[in-house]
């Protein structure tokens, strides 16, 4: 009987104590939802409606042709909005419909920097039409026009110069696939068709490279022919059969 006893005492006092911590536990899970609300609130605030995290200083870096002002009117950058909501990708989208602008990075330096990074692009050759030279890089963009003939640029003698010509395209690739110390040499790059690259060198040699394709190979066969005793001589080289090549 005793052991009967005490074991119904100790489930009354059981049974007398679960409302109790069920209160105790709707408390503590009440008070942690609040806790979560509240951080979840106080953190939508300060993204969203504060004037802790908006956009004080907007930032450009990498600009030489382009001035900075034009970058920003282009950027469209609201300063004092919220940093969270700017739209990173439309800020650069707006920024690289600049001509002289190759590519963009827009970051966001929290707390409260936007930073527009700007490549531009850089003009490889000169095109002359009508008086005026068209400076263009390496994928047949027009950078700027001069009156004058800009010092260091090889000319691209194309029929139709621009990004979308066949020609202009096939140039510019062999250019590519140049080392510096080759693309210093050059006085011209003409390509009267996309299968017909030729080389002029300023020390008067002209290399007829051909289609673009095997440029790795071909170089090497101009750098061995240019400093052997064969090329010493010679005024142009064509390398556009690397099976056949000859001098003359």
């Amino acid at each position: 009987m005793t052991e009967t006893t005490d074991r119904v005492a100790v489930e009354s006092d059981d049974a007398a104590a679960s409302p109790a911590r069920d209160r105790r536990n709707r408390w503590k899970a009440a008070f942690v939802s609040l806790l979560v609300l509240s951080v979840l609130s106080t953190s939508a605030w300060v993204l969203f409606g504060s004037r802790l995290l908006v956009v004080r200083h907007v930032e450009v870096t990498g600009t030489h042709l382009v001035p900075q002002s034009r970058v920003l009117t282009a950027a469209g950058v609201q300063v004092g909005g919220p940093m969270i909501r700017l739209d990173t990708g439309a800020v650069a989208d707006r920024v690289a419909g600049i001509p002289e602008v190759e590519s963009v990075n827009v970051i966001r330096k929290w707390p409260t920097t936007l930073r527009i990074i700007v490549r531009e692009r850089v003009p490889v050759v000169v095109v002359q039409r009508a008086g005026r030279f068209y400076q263009v890089d390496r994928y047949g963009v027009v950078v700027r026009a001069t009156s004058a003939a800009p010092r260091g640029l090889p000319r691209l003698l194309v029929t139709t110069p621009g990004p979308g010509d066949p020609a202009t395209a096939a140039a510019l690739g062999v250019w590519r696939s140049l080392p510096p110390r080759f693309t210093t040499r050059l006085s011209a790059v003409a390509a009267p068709d996309p299968e017909a690259v030729t080389l002029r060198l300023k020390s008067g040699v002209t290399v007829v490279w051909g289609a673009p394709e095997r440029a790795v190979e071909k170089l090497r066969l101009v750098d061995a022919l240019l400093s052997g005793s064969s090329g010493q001589t010679a005024r142009t080289i064509d390398v556009s059969s690397t099976e056949v090549v000859t001098t003359r």
